[in-house]
């Protein structure tokens, strides 16, 4: 009797392995099927173009960039920035005047022409203008004058004639002296309609070519001496711009947080 039990028990267990064996097995060839689809090729060049674009559609899914503020600190006009280039069309030219249009009627625009007329008149920069309301007019022509046929200069007339973007493509990451420095360097280098990185002559030639129409308005200062000075301060002023446009979003960010912050601890 007990021989009995022993040999049932016996065929028992190796049923039971077998069957367990087998499940493995099935389990294992099943987990393998995938593989197997990846490494062998397909006889369907159809078919093996979809499953790549299946395996490529979620790293294609890439967050769009957050828009930018179309005027930094409420008042400075921001139409030139773009999040990126990478995400970046060509302009026509069509755009690219409409985009000197919109920098140069902006509200913004003629504040800031009033304070540069201001600090103008209060350093006697064109003894000429006089002083009082007639000269601050006087001031204030003249600096929306240099305003206007910079920007339409710079961002319509020379990159439609060059091909050349006119706008400012952000870096938004790095450390902060890189972003600095190719906010600075984006006084020179620049992109083409292409995509690709060219001498910035828009903006070089822009500056230039507005700075030589301003003699023809400016009664004080027509000297080389004083061309290259204009033209030096207009560069600088664009320099400045683009550091705000690189980094005003950032401070936009911070405000933000900090203000929420603030109301959560309250």
């Amino acid at each position: 009797m007990k021989c009995q039990i022993r040999k049932n028990l016996a065929s028992i267990d190796v049923c039971v392995r077998q069957h367990t064996i087998q499940r493995l097995a099935i389990c294992l060839a099943w987990l393998s099927v995938p593989s197997l689809c990846q490494t062998l090729p397909s006889s369907n060049p159809t078919s093996a173009a979809t499953g790549q674009a299946n395996r490529a559609t979620p790293a294609q899914v890439i967050p769009s960039p957050e828009p930018l503020p179309k005027r930094i600190f409420g008042i400075i006009p921001n139409y030139r920035s773009h999040p990126s280039l990478k995400d970046s069309k060509p302009l026509t030219a069509g755009q690219k005047f409409k985009l000197a249009a919109r920098d140069s009627f902006d509200p913004g625009t003629f504040l800031l022409a009033g304070a540069f007329a201001g600090i103008g008149q209060a350093s006697n920069a064109t003894p000429s203008y006089g002083q009082g309301m007639a000269g601050y007019g006087r001031y204030y022509g003249s600096t929306y004058g240099d305003f206007m046929i910079g920007n339409f200069m710079t961002d319509a007339v020379y990159p439609s004639l060059l091909h050349q973007d006119p706008r400012y493509f952000r870096r938004a990451t790095g450390p902060t002296r890189s972003r600095l420095a190719y906010a600075v360097g984006q006084i020179f280098i620049t992109h083409g309609d292409n995509r690709r990185t060219q001498f910035n002559f828009s903006e070089i030639c822009g500056n230039a070519t507005a700075v030589a129409i301003s003699n023809a308005y400016n009664p004080d200062n027509r000297t080389a001496s004083d061309a290259v000075g204009r033209f030096g301060i207009q560069l600088g002023v664009d320099m400045a711009g683009n550091i705000l446009k690189e980094f005003a979003p950032d401070l936009y960010s911070w405000f933000m947080h900090a203000v929420e912050a603030s109301r959560l601890t309250v």
